[in-house]
């Protein structure tokens, strides 16, 4: 299944990127947004308007979690991803507690992370879309 989704991907290594764009466009059928920095992403969340934002952790200036609690002022219901390499429980906790939707490994199986990231877009956003309105 494909959904109708604008999703941006912000992480520093351009083949990070690339990776990621390619596995979200088995699954989205909307634009896939680059940016590769904390700032970039800031900037571009608050023009685009993506529905999803999958984010690396680690990155020069403005890292993940800044970047994730500035969308978070903007847009309190923004679904984000936080991706890295380096797991540790204080970054998933930190992360968790800024309003990260989920964390994911870099080294997670293709397959796997196309799952989490289905699963994360069925419970919240198409969940909401089926609700009726009050």
């Amino acid at each position: 299944m494909q959904y109708n989704l604008k999703v941006m991907i912000v992480d520093d290594d351009q083949h990070v990127r690339n990776y990621m764009a390619i596995l979200v466009k088995k699954i989205v059928l909307r634009s896939v947004l680059l940016a590769d920095d904390g700032d970039a992403a800031v900037e571009m969340y608050k023009e685009q308007r993506p529905d999803l934002v999958l984010m690396d952790v680690n990155m020069p200036k403005t890292n993940g979690l800044q970047a994730l609690e500035k969308i978070k002022r903007i847009n309190s219901d923004a679904i984000i991803i936080m991706i890295t390499s380096l797991a540790t429980r204080s970054i998933v906790e930190d992360a968790a507690d800024l309003g990260a939707s989920h964390f994911i490994r870099k080294d997670t199986p293709k397959d796997e992370v196309i799952e989490i990231i289905k699963e994360i877009i069925e419970e919240s956003l198409v969940s909401k879309k089926k609700q009726p309105s009050k």
